[in-house]
């Protein structure tokens, strides 16, 4: 990956191409100064220090992740130092903001490490909070049985939302651990989201950690196993379904085309279009992802493999899922592959809608004027060109550009 050295994002700049709005694509130029988008036109051109005309390439959104836990060779539950090259790893698959996930872990421990990795202050894409993947799950998947909290603890979550100061903790929860509900809006103070997932939550146990402030549901189908036929003929129902039956949650996926059946992504997209911002893609990335296929050590958890790049991540010892190798580009390229979107749906997806989720619809997810300069230039084939975060290049692919810029 070519790193050029950071600009100032107090320099204006213009990127004349192929522009995303929130219609559909428009030629013109872009401009932007100190961190911002300035304005949008479709044929005139500003004095300005910088022009960049990228031919035929899309200028768009950049991509926010969800939810990811690593790339290449570095795992954010590795540390401060990991979480920085990830920062920057990142960028070359579009990511511009993401939340790095972390494991649980015993409470003292658990705090004192989400404490110490929240001083980070990220080279690369924008680190928008902490997502925290338990510890008040009621399924553990591949995470450890150990670190698991049996009853909501309104003391932890306390001490973990102070931990990650400045940023946001955005908890993943199962609405069927016991008094979940009453910490619930505890967590989603401050317009912060609050994440489902790993449950076999009943319709009304779901239902009750929507009311109280849950309104995401994070690798949407993974980890929500059927409830069990009690009589026949009747289809029984649980979370998957309250939440697919809710106006209010929306959903992510891991669409590496193992995790998830491409027929039940469909059917969110066409249960969730009444409201914007429904339907996310994510990574759930585990290390190596973004590399050749082979085994890497996961932590405690031990090697996992990858039979081929992007595939879903697998532990050696019973070959059972552990997160992916997929990368945010592969993810939009593999929605237009498998639910037949355009490139500006599938686009969508990974940028405007997760920032919906996470209540930064405002400032990010879309090119609007005043909106931060995230952007990326990418090729018809979802490969990245350029990355600016904030206004400032962080990564540059283009065979011609500015020379001021490299």
């Amino acid at each position: 990956m070519e790193l050029p050295q950071t600009q100032s994002n107090s320099q204006s700049v213009q990127l004349k191409g192929n522009i995303m709005t929130s219609d559909g694509f428009q030629k013109g130029i872009i401009s932007f100064v100190d961190g911002k988008i300035a304005a949008i036109d479709d044929n005139a051109a500003h004095e300005c220090d910088d022009v960049i005309d990228v031919g035929n390439h899309y200028i768009i959104p950049g991509f926010i992740d969800l939810h990811m836990h690593g790339i290449h060779t570095h795992l954010v539950d590795q540390g401060i130092e990991h979480l920085q090259k990830i920062s920057v790893d990142i960028l070359q698959y579009g990511v511009t903001g993401f939340l790095p996930t972390l494991y649980p872990r015993p409470a003292a421990e658990h705090v004192a490490f989400v404490k110490e990795i929240a001083q980070i202050q990220p080279q690369g894409a924008s680190v928008l909070g902490f997502h925290l993947e338990g510890p008040f799950l009621k399924l553990t998947g591949s995470l450890s049985q150990n670190a698991i909290s049996k009853v909501a603890e309104l003391s932890r979550a306390q001490a973990l939302i102070e931990a990650c100061k400045p940023f946001k903790a955005v908890f993943s929860i199962s609405p069927d651990i016991e008094g979940i509900a009453d910490i619930i809006p505890v967590m989603a103070a401050g317009n912060t989201p609050v994440f489902i997932t790993h449950t076999a939550a009943n319709v009304e146990q779901t239902l009750v950690a929507i009311k109280a402030g849950a309104k995401h549901a994070t690798h949407f189908y993974d980890v929500y196993p059927c409830p069990p036929v009690t009589e026949p003929g009747v289809r029984p129902c649980g979370a998957v379904e309250a939440i697919l039956a809710s106006e209010e949650v929306s959903v992510d996926f891991i669409l590496d085309g193992v995790h998830v059946d491409p027929i039940a992504v469909k059917m969110a997209l066409a249960c969730k279009r009444g409201g914007p911002g429904k339907v996310c893609l994510i990574t759930d990335s585990n290390v190596g992802a973004g590399l050749e296929p082979g085994k890497f050590e996961f932590g405690e958890s031990g090697e996992i493999y990858f039979e081929y790049k992007g595939a879903p991540a697998r532990m050696t010892k019973d070959n059972g899922l552990a997160g992916s190798g997929l990368t945010m580009n592969q993810a939009v390229r593999n929605a237009i592959k498998f639910l037949g979107l355009s490139l500006f749906e599938a686009l969508t997806l990974a940028s405007t809608n997760p920032a919906h989720v996470l209540n930064i619809e405002n400032s990010k997810g879309l090119l609007n004027i005043g909106y931060d300069a995230d952007l990326l230039i990418i090729d018809e084939d979802v490969n990245i060109k350029q990355a600016w975060v904030a206004g400032c290049l962080k990564l540059d692919k283009l065979s011609v550009t500015c020379p001021q810029l490299i």
